[in-house]
């Protein structure tokens, strides 16, 4: 599997562009994936700068309905004209962050014929399912960091049922890829416990290092190895990275793995 990160908050690279969101393209099991968009057309600028040709891909996924995750895909179907965008029913639901401004999507592009909207997990080909997490599996409460949705009419706390992970399997190895784990990355870690876990940990306004070293000695009880990236924010990278060593990296713009 190769996975490269075409958007994220940092880069160590001046040929590209490094902006407040994700997006990255994964080779797995035989398919070429888009994960995400980023916050507008850069990732396909950066994307040609590293040599990936986005009319290549022959699907996508859309991680959750908030605009530094999806405000690339007018120019994603500008550079790819066939392949299916896989989305979670409520991604396009109007989201709000704590100040009240909006982060959602671009209404316009409701009910376009290239997304494939999902109502729970769904297998797409054989090693390559997008999972969801129920209430069931969060040992931890989630923490809605202010953010809320439109519910029958009324502003109400964001559930983060649009929210989507992507699992790949190949040989018996299993990784997960996530937008931003608004769900709790601890419950995610928890529910799946994979190999490798690849994403955003939405740390980034914790400002208590205890809670951050606590949940960094969480992570490690699992068998995982992680690479975190955006919205984990970097001063938060560097308290846990403290705690768990070679156990956490990060993955920024123009960085690549192969697992």
């Amino acid at each position: 599997m190769r996975i490269v990160s075409l958007m994220e908050n940092t880069t160590k690279r001046e040929d590209l562009t490094a902006e407040h969101g994700l997006s990255l393209y994964i080779e797995a099991m035989g398919h070429r994936i888009l994960f995400d968009t980023g916050p507008d057309g850069a990732f396909a600028d950066n994307a040609k700068v590293l040599g990936i040709d986005l009319s290549g891909v022959d699907l996508s996924v859309l991680s959750h309905g908030h605009y530094d995750h999806g405000g690339g895909l007018v120019r994603f179907f500008e550079e790819n004209d066939h392949a299916p965008v896989f989305v979670q029913k409520s991604a396009f639901a109007p989201h709000f962050n704590g100040k009240g401004k909006y982060i959602g999507l671009d209404p316009a592009l409701s009910g376009n014929p290239r997304f494939e909207v999902l109502e729970e997990d769904a297998q797409l080909f054989p090693g390559i399912d997008l999972c969801t997490l129920k209430e069931r599996d969060c040992i931890t409460p989630v923490d809605t960091d202010g953010m809320t949705t439109i519910m029958d009419g009324d502003r109400v706390a964001d559930t983060f049922h649009h929210e989507q992970y992507l699992l790949l399997t190949k040989n018996g190895k299993r990784v997960l890829i996530s937008g931003c784990s608004h769900r709790g990355i601890l419950n995610i870690a928890a529910k799946f416990r994979p190999d490798i876990l690849i994403g955003g940990f939405h740390f980034m306004h914790v400002e208590d290092d205890g809670v951050l070293v606590r949940a960094a000695k969480d992570l490690l009880s699992y068998p995982t190895t992680y690479l975190t990236c955006h919205c984990t924010g970097e001063r938060a990278y560097g308290v846990m990275r403290g705690v768990m060593g070679d156990r956490l990296s990060y993955l920024s713009c123009g960085s690549e793995t192969t697992v």
